[in-house]
């Protein structure tokens, strides 16, 4: 039985509500052939391995669908001008409007446009399906006018995602039987989700609320304020304001709050619990998500996944909760000479941290990816460890990354800001910072400001009254690629805010296991999500990368996949729900930059990519020695091997050729996107103003009173799951900043 969910994460489109991407009529033709292009209705229906000779009516009316299909171009359309950057638009559209017209269709698709009579050439949509499918092979080989087949790859991306994840009222979508994605939203045990809302008595939800009855909302709420009419301003007074209720902001709310301070947490994003959740890929992307989960690096080179909601990624990650390993906290210690990480204090703060968040160390049972990675590793003779979560042992939810509809994981939504609130913290949803407040500072401070609170605009259309919260203390933990725009769009001034950015940077290798490989039981998107991990350790022991398991929903997986041809994507998802997916992920030490919000650069260095590619070689030996019957990568040109009875010098001989490539805007015929579900230190803690944005007490060098509490402030890479050791430092800082209110 469909669950019911909140409105927003329903998904399904109003039929009388229109469109609005702008793309002409001309544009639009060339949209819809390029998605008829990228996955094509096919007849008769291919066989492929794993699979029965007799497709069932589902599978052939997959092949039988298109991307082409009315909404899927418009949708396409919309998630682009929506979603994308203004120059990845501004690309597109022109690719667009070169093809809707036949000399532009020459200049990109050459001799491949011709008609009967070679003086006569076409336009891109009245090309023959043949011809067209070689011009796309082309261009994405292409070394040279890099930023047009960019352009092919963000339609590719868009189209296939929409095709996937689009759903109707009922929250269904057409090719989800033929792909084997069952059950996806449904209640086995309605009556076991937890039903409450623990932050009800503390949240004010701008959603709800209008110009008329918000002024009561906060004065219900026991907070000071008054009304500036002239300048349509509700001045809030309170102890602490917090910008961002994540990992950071949730420990900082919940200590503060604890201390006797009233606190008042901002968040732009909106409150959900298990009840509202759909499980629906996506709806759920769209609202828990920055960027609605589109968030790409200016180059085009990764795509970034970073948490939008009440929880903040707490809220959708994939509860691994591993401890700071003690090499890199040596290494902040005694290289970056910050003593809080090597003090009894930070050890205390991750028990803490871990028993607020109910950290298991076993699991109860694996999901389909976790028995190959583990299977992979015994067969190896290798070793393999079991993740810590916080959920417990028998946690089988593969669809935590949208909200886990158990209610079992706990995320700060359901614990850290759960104690705010008990506190008396006020949590106001749908409102976004714009800029901190600052007064000159006479105290005698080296510090030359003195931060007296922030202003906010909510983001609800139905409230044009804008905020001013005066606070002692002001926290900014809006997370690590917006918490630096934040600061430079308020004035402030240090050369590390937004630099020494970290991403942990991911590739991923894949493996087909037919159900005829009785061995490992399930679906690719059922079971815990990160269960088991192996390091990939150096010579002297130091972890190069770490390889664990992703969450990947069908149009996750689709946007991912190389594009060979359409025929090869509808055989890839065709074998979804048994194609396991390895991550690798490095702690990097090359670096990116976000100054602006939505525009972030970053480049990996050499060791960086020595690191993946040892990284992304030993994932897919896993995957062989697990049983696999084809392994391959994500790199363009659909690098794979079948690998049955393969002997172990052809399959060294095919990992020779598997490294890490450059992005789609670099000058390589065969490139790579890279993932990244972690960001940290853009605002990192240094022991002086020269090599940091704020000190080892989180407070910003130029601005007394303003402090960070996310992942900004971590001196450099973590190289696993951070939750721990962002709610760790938030937890140290936090009770600083609570000792330091209470002398005053």
């Amino acid at each position: 039985m469909r669950r019911e969910c909140h409105p927003l994460l329903r998904g399904g489109r109003n039929r009388e509500s229109k469109y609005n991407h702008g793309l002409s009529s001309a544009e639009m033709g060339s949209l819809s052939s390029l998605c008829e292009t990228i996955l094509p209705s096919l007849s008769p229906i291919p066989k492929f391995d794993g699979k029965q000779n007799q497709p069932t009516k589902a599978v052939q009316a997959f092949y039988g669908a298109s991307a082409s299909q009315t909404p899927m171009p418009d949708e396409t359309a919309e998630l682009l001008t929506k979603r994308g950057l203004p120059e990845a638009v501004f690309m597109v559209r022109l690719v667009l409007w070169l093809l809707s017209t036949r000399l532009g269709t020459f200049l990109l698709c050459g001799s491949l446009c011709f008609g009967e009579k070679w003086s006569y050439f076409k336009n891109f949509s009245s090309i023959p399906l043949d011809k067209r499918e070689r011009v796309l092979q082309k261009w994405f080989k292409h070394r040279f006018f890099t930023p047009i087949r960019t352009a092919f790859v963000y339609v590719k991306i868009l189209a296939l995602y929409v095709f996937f994840s689009r759903v109707d009222e009922k929250g269904d979508n057409p090719a989800w039987e033929a792909i084997e994605y069952y059950n996806v939203g449904t209640d086995e045990n309605p009556d076991q989700v937890p039903k409450e809302r623990p932050l009800q008595k503390g949240l004010i939800d701008t959603n709800q609320e209008t110009d008329s009855t918000l002024l009561h909302s906060l004065k219900e709420k026991g907070l000071r304020v008054t009304q500036d009419p002239r300048k349509n301003v509700y001045k809030i007074k309170c102890d602490v304001v917090i910008v961002g209720s994540g990992c950071g902001g949730g420990v900082a709310a919940a200590v503060l709050a604890a201390s006797g301070q009233k606190v008042f947490v901002l968040e732009k994003g909106n409150y959900f619990t298990a009840t509202d959740y759909s499980g629906l890929e996506g709806p759920s992307m769209d609202q828990l998500y920055e960027s609605g989960g589109k968030l790409a690096t200016t180059d085009a080179e990764m795509l970034i996944m970073a948490g939008s909601a009440v929880g903040g990624g707490s809220a959708v990650n994939w509860s691994a909760s591993i401890k700071t390993p003690n090499s890199v906290l040596q290494e902040w210690t005694r290289t970056q000479k910050i003593p809080l990480f090597g003090s009894s204090e930070y050890f205390s703060a991750m028990d803490a941290v871990c028993t607020r968040i109910g950290v298991t160390e076993s699991c109860g049972e694996e999901g389909f990816q976790n028995q190959v990675l583990r299977k992979g590793c015994e067969s190896l003779g290798i070793p393999v460890k079991t993740v810590p979560r916080n959920s417990s042992e028998r946690h089988y939810c593969g669809s935590c990354g949208y909200g886990c509809l158990k209610g079992e994981k706990k995320g700060t939504d359901r614990t850290w800001l759960v104690d705010a609130v008990d506190h008396g913290a006020v949590i106001f949803t749908g409102c976004k910072a714009e800029r901190f407040m600052f007064e000159k500072n006479e105290g005698g401070s080296k510090r030359k400001k003195k931060c007296v609170g922030v202003t906010a605009k909510i983001v609800n259309n139905n409230i044009r009254t804008r905020l001013q919260i005066e606070a002692k203390v002001t926290i900014s933990a809006c997370g690590a690629l917006l918490t630096p725009p934040l600061m430079i769009s308020s004035g402030l001034k240090n050369q590390n805010i937004g630099r020494n950015l970290h991403l942990h940077p991911v590739l991923m290798a894949w493996g087909y296991f037919p159900e005829s490989n009785s061995e490992f039981k399930g679906k690719v998107y059922e079971g815990g999500i990160i269960t088991a991990v192996h390091e990939v350790l150096t010579g002297d022991s130091n972890a190069r990368a770490i390889i664990e398991t992703p969450a990947l929903g069908p149009s996750s997986f689709v946007a991912l996949c190389p594009w060979v041809s359409g025929h090869d994507m509808k055989d890839r998802m065709a074998k979804y729900a048994r194609t396991a997916h390895l991550i690798t992920i490095i702690r990097d030490s090359g670096s990116g930059k976000v100054t602006t919000e939505g525009r972030i650069s970053y480049n990996l260095d050499a060791m960086d990519k020595e690191n993946l590619k040892a990284g992304l070689r030993q994932a897919l030996r896993i995957l062989v020695a697990a049983g696999a019957v084809e392994v391959g990568t994500h790199r363009s040109d659909g690098q794979r091997i079948k690998c049955r009875g393969i002997k172990k010098e052809d399959l060294e001989e095919f990992l020779d050729t598997v490294y890490a490539t450059a992005g789609p805007l670099s000058p390589v015929e065969d490139w790579m996107l890279y993932t990244s579900a972690h960001q940290m230190g853009s605002c990192r803690m240094a022991i002086n103003k020269k090599e940091g944005a704020v000190d080892e007490n989180g407070e910003s060098w130029e601005a007394e009173g303003l402090f960070i509490c996310d992942a900004s402030v971590l001196p450099s890479a973590v190289g696993v799951n951070p939750m721990i050791t962002i709610q760790s430092t938030a937890y140290c800082l936090s009770k600083k900043i609570a000792e330091s209110l209470c002398r005053d």
